[in-house]
């Protein structure tokens, strides 16, 4: 009895006092105190899945080592991961909010072993971590095992002590193959795969729900907090039969998953992770910032989950963009914002959420304190920019929707995204809230046929690869070291019919079994060039792949006939491919300077290299100033100068990003990578480059902009193209000292002195004509009408543009009472009306209805206030009667 009270006296101050940061310290110490190594979280972007839109699990960063690829310097990790499921097949964005244990971003607790321990030390550290380090009663604990692995289920009820009524054994799902169970893991179709045993927690009979395994287990009383997966087989799927083979590993593996913020809610005795401190701060902060006074409002845990989706995405090198994963975060701001919109907040806010969540919640990880202002930037400028889209489309959507329809016609959604930029995802959540079944059907309907209209312009440059029949050669890429090559023709295509015979004139696409001839790719535009025999010339306009390993020619035949299997001989553009080459090196060059001038976490997000100019884009909030822009030609023709040999070496994936070498995020890799050194840039590539830096020339920077949120463009050229500007600079530079007769050390004072006249002399001009138009309107008081004490000013006002009438009418409005005015100015066909009513008669006159009803008069729109209104209108012949009808109108209402 006494152990029993002591045992609770325990679990309760534990309960008090277990915040998040301890639990995941406990985890982490308990299993360095097991012999595991404490691995850092890696990125929420996979570098070594590209399968993966986000890291979902604590497993993604050791997948290589579970398939034998990759070895590690110890047998036993342990690791606290942060994980995204909100884009692809793992997605939990719809269903956060509206349950207590659904998030986009959230912790997993873990700890793996790759062919040490197995499954009686992992069961058995599971047991002894939950119930002698948190505390968690015995009696609360349920555990689920796969119906046919008898070794877990004697270790948990025989070793453990676990009661057998506490311990489920979980079947194949009903009506499915084998092995399609929640209690059997698999990595994919074929590969490591095992049993897997789940631990439960009871919340209490105060909770509707029934025990795992059981057919209705609906409800929140049984949790599952942790998952022990056994990988011992290797998964072989028969392609003829469909019949599943398993073979045991050679080594067998361990992988477990525990969800902090479950977890957290348990020890902290919440059963909702929203009221567990991971969130409480957030949802403070969220209710601050929309001037909510209801903690418990849904909106409120949307906003605290979202943040830390999005400052936790910023900080790993995604920025809000329309594809990708760029596009998943754009979504996931956008919502927080319909839910601050939702709660009445219609200003900026979401940003100020970033110092709450890094200072009081995951102050544990210092990469965020140094990023603030970034990601408050970022997450700002994407706010400015979705207000105005939300202002519209609500108001649109909302309209339709509070005429309680049963379903919402996929062409309206098509058009609130097509018009207003409306994003579908936002529709489909409205929808849900107003229980507005969405025809997202019809809404991908509209959204081919506009892709398909826009898609008929298009020829070669956007060959759509699942048009051609794609023959089994493959095609021997040897221009790395040669410019001319002997070759045999082994395919040919008009539009995209496999052909035999290309005739003089015809254009088509011609695959050879070896060429020198680039393809477009990695950014590099493909090479030009001829392809001939003594009978005929085919010359290539541009160079794609259909397939990665087979290259098309594209390009006309000037002369002869070409026939499958004719013996050619392939040449490129020499010239077109030393432009081109110049200009790839130098972008290596450039995103090299890039790091150098604004830290290591700049990101290449895309670039297009061809003969002319190079475009890069990359991620930066803030333009670019001039300073920094020669700061960056500096550096890059430094590294020209120099004039240093460019080294290309080819070595696995793992070696060359330890070499230090950058590789593009989005981009898969083979087993061998090709590692280009040019200069102090370092990067894998597999495009053509100089072979000494001072082949390049000159580099020289010609525009900088931004094409999305967050997303910079530079643009520059090299070599004589970089010549010919600077001199053309040079030659305006003098053009302009002679003709103003100054020497260039005085050309700047110059010009600022003469802005700084014109100013004044615009500001003068603008008061002159202020003050003129005043007194013009003042002589006009003696004209006014009196209608029934009411003094009505109606006069064509001309030379009015750029002067704001309503500051001209306030000063008078001040000094007078019982006044309307009503002016009308005439531009071409088009007439501005103007009406103003003092504040003493606004609850008689209001000045708003007498522009609409003027509008209806003579055609047009208009809009305003019950003090000041404004109208654009037609010239037609209603136009003459407005002074009539003004003062008939009056009359009327008053």
């Amino acid at each position: 009895m006494i152990n029993n009270i002591t045992f609770m006296l325990n679990l309760i101050f534990n309960l008090q006092i277990m915040k998040s940061i301890k639990i995941c310290n406990k985890f982490l110490n308990f299993f360095k105190s097991k012999g595991h190594t404490i691995v850092p979280s890696s990125s929420l972007i996979p570098d070594n899945d590209s399968s993966l839109l986000f890291t979902n699990s604590g497993m993604v960063q050791f997948k290589d080592v579970f398939l034998g690829i990759e070895k590690r310097n110890y047998l036993r990790a342990t690791s606290v991961q942060r994980c995204l499921r909100a884009g692809g097949k793992h997605n939990d964005l719809e269903n956060v909010g509206y349950t207590n244990y659904h998030h986009t971003f959230f912790q997993m607790l873990g700890n793996w072993s790759f062919g040490d321990y197995f499954k009686y030390e992992s069961l058995q550290w599971a047991w002894e971590l939950l119930t002698q380090i948190y505390g968690l009663s015995i009696e609360k604990l349920w555990i689920t095992v796969y119906i046919t692995d008898d070794e877990t289920y004697n270790i948990w009820t025989n070793k453990i002590g676990v009661l057998k009524e506490r311990v489920i054994r979980i079947g194949d799902k009903k009506n499915s193959p084998l092995y399609t169970s929640d209690n059997f893991w698999q990595m994919s179709d074929n590969g490591p795969c095992g049993p897997c045993s789940e631990i439960f927690y009871d919340c209490g009979p105060e909770f509707h729900g029934n025990p795992p395994g059981n057919k209705e287990n609906f409800g929140d009383r049984y949790i599952e907090i942790w998952n022990n997966v056994f990988m011992q087989f290797n998964r072989e799927i028969n392609p003829k039969t469909g019949s599943i083979k398993l073979t045991p590993l050679p080594k067998y593996c361990v992988d477990t998953g525990m969800g902090l913020e479950r977890l957290a809610s348990i020890l902290q005795n919440v059963h909702n992770n929203y009221e567990t401190d991971l969130f409480k701060t957030l949802i403070k902060a969220a209710a601050r910032e929309t001037n909510c006074n209801n903690l418990k409002n849904n909106s409120l845990k949307v906003i605290a989950d979202h943040i830390r989706a999005c400052v936790f995405l910023i900080i790993d090198g995604v920025f809000p963009g329309n594809d990708g994963r760029s596009y998943v975060l754009r979504r996931i701001i956008r919502r927080a914002i319909r839910h601050g919109y939702k709660l009445g907040q219609n200003s900026i806010f979401f940003y100020k959420l970033v110092k709450d969540l890094i200072f009081k919640t995951y102050i544990v990880y210092p990469e965020l304190k140094i990023s603030i202002i970034k990601i408050e930037e970022i997450l700002r400028k994407e706010e400015e920019r979705f207000r105005r889209t939300l202002k519209y489309g609500i108001k649109i959507l909302e309209g339709i929707l509070l005429k309680k329809p049963n379903k919402l016609d996929g062409k309206i959604a098509f058009m609130l995204y097509d018009t207003y930029g409306f994003p579908i995802d936002l529709t489909i959540d409205i929808c849900k809230e107003y229980n507005v079944y969405l025809d997202k059907n019809d809404f991908i309907l509209n959204m081919e046929k506009q892709r398909s209209s826009a898609r008929l312009s298009s020829k070669f440059k956007d060959i759509r690869l699942n048009d051609y029949y794609i023959l089994d050669q493959k095609t021997k890429f040897v221009g790395y070291k040669l410019e001319t090559c002997t070759s045999k023709i082994i395919g040919l295509y008009i539009d995209t019919d496999l052909v035999q015979t290309i005739n003089i004139n015809q254009e088509a696409l011609v695959i050879l079994d070896s060429t020198p001839f680039y393809a477009e790719s990695g950014g590099q535009a493909g090479d030009i060039g001829t392809i001939k025999n003594d009978f005929a010339l085919f010359v290539v306009n541009n160079t794609k792949k259909i397939k990665k390993n087979i290259i098309c020619h594209y390009g006309i035949l000037k002369y002869g006939v070409l026939n499958i299997n004719n013996n050619v001989v392939a040449s490129i553009d020499i010239s077109y491919r030393k432009k081109i080459t110049r200009n790839h090196s130098a972008t290596h060059l450039l995103n090299r300077a890039l790091r150098e001038v604004f830290g290591e976490d700049i990101i290449q997000k895309g670039s297009f290299i061809n003969s002319k100019k190079i475009r890069f884009d990359f991620n930066c909030n803030t333009p670019i100033h001039y300073q920094n822009i020669q700061k960056i030609e500096k550096i890059v023709n430094k590294e020209i100068l120099e004039n240093t040999s460019t080294e290309i070496k080819l070595m696995s994936f793992n070696n060359a990003i330890n070499f230090g070498a950058i590789r593009l995020f989005n981009k898969k890799y083979g087993k061998k990578v090709r590692v280009v050194s040019i200069g102090r840039s370092i990067e894998l590539c597999g495009g053509t480059h100089v072979k000494y830096t001072g082949d390049i020339g000159l580099f020289k920077i010609v525009s900088e902009n931004g094409v999305s949120s967050g997303i910079r463009r530079i643009e520059a050229v090299t070599g004589d193209r970089a010549l010919l500007i600077m001199q053309k600079l040079s030659n305006i530079f003098h053009e302009i000292t002679i003709e103003l007769k100054l020497p260039p050390e005085e050309l700047k004072k110059y010009i600022i002195d003469m802005k700084n006249n014109i100013k004044l002399f615009e500001s003068e001009l603008y008061n002159f004509r202020f003050q003129f138009m005043l007194n013009k309107i003042k002589n006009l008081l003696p004209n006014v009408i009196n209608i029934n004490g009411i003094k009505v000013l109606i006069s064509t006002l001309d030379n009015v543009d750029n002067l704001p009438i309503h500051k001209i009418v306030h000063e008078l409005k001040n000094k007078l009472k019982y006044t309307i005015f009503f002016f009308v100015t005439i531009k071409e066909k088009k007439i501005n009306l103007f009406a103003s009513v003092t504040s003493d008669l606004v609850n008689k006159i209001k000045a708003n209805e007498l522009i609409n009803f003027i509008i209806k008069q003579i055609g047009g729109k208009g809009g305003g206030n019950s003090n000041t209104a404004q109208g654009i209108g037609n010239k037609n012949k209603n136009f003459k009667y407005i002074t009539k009808n003004v003062i008939n109108w009056i009359k009327k209402t008053i």
